[in-house]
């Protein structure tokens, strides 16, 4: 037998008994991903939910859209999620931020401004470092223009960024598409505005944010939220019982 035959058997076993060793060792535990989102990991940014930027929104429907994006924002705040909220020339073109927006955060004035590329405004930059969070989520319109800036630059800077593509629009599909796909090879994760909130409630033994939680399933969910009422009426069922 030749040395490198012993050598290449030695290796073979060597690399089989090292998995057998991992193996043995991997042990599940109740613990939750680190990339999970939890109420007191992230910030959340709402970006140029306004008028204009809606009219050329092609994505998705405006109906839709403004649903999600409202249930998004509830969500935050039943988590006490910071959530700093930005338009862009709100006077001079775009429009105020969508009135059920501010009806959540109603003390809460956004930041306007003139860059389309929410992280060159040092008041926005200024505000994450403020609030310490390393995770990002972020819903904008257009998905293309002011959702990939902001994304793309704030993983540069090493934070971990998920995008709401449901609470989001691009002025076609084929742009809300691209611009997700981009993200994504950058390294950002994209989620929905409901998976945002199951995520955030996870247990539903958690009965602090329980009857919340719910209720906005209920007013924004869909068939989910009619599932919840129908059980509710029709047998009592409460979920986590």
């Amino acid at each position: 037998m030749t040395f490198f035959t012993k050598l290449t058997r030695f290796a073979t076993v060597l690399a089989a008994t090292l998995a057998l060793s991992t193996g043995a060792m991997a042990q599940a535990k109740p613990v939750p991903a680190k990339s999970m989102l939890a109420p007191d990991n992230h910030t959340l940014i709402l970006i140029d939910h306004q008028p204009q930027m809606a009219f050329a929104t092609k994505s998705i429907e405006i109906v839709e859209l403004r649903n999600n994006v409202t249930g998004l924002a509830k969500a935050a705040k039943a988590f006490n999620v910071p959530t700093i909220l930005t338009t862009v020339a709100e006077k001079s073109f775009s429009g105020p931020m969508f009135p059920e927006l501010k009806a959540v955060f109603p003390d809460q004035k956004p930041i306007d401004r003139t860059t389309m590329n929410t992280w060159e405004d040092k008041r926005i930059t200024d505000e994450v470092n403020k609030i310490g969070k390393k995770k990002i989520v972020i819903a904008a319109l257009w998905t293309e223009v002011c959702g990939v800036g902001p994304v793309l630059s704030a993983i540069e800077q090493g934070y971990e960024v998920y995008f709401v593509t449901d609470a989001s629009g691009g002025v076609s599909l084929d742009a809300h598409n691209m611009a997700v796909q981009r993200m994504v090879q950058a390294g950002a994760h994209p989620i929905t505005w409901l998976q945002y909130m199951l995520e955030l409630q996870r247990d539903w033994a958690r009965g602090e944010t329980y009857n919340v939680v719910t209720g906005i399933a209920k007013e924004h969910g869909g068939g989910y939220g009619l599932g919840i009422i129908y059980a509710k009426e029709m047998f009592g069922a409460q979920e986590g019982h």
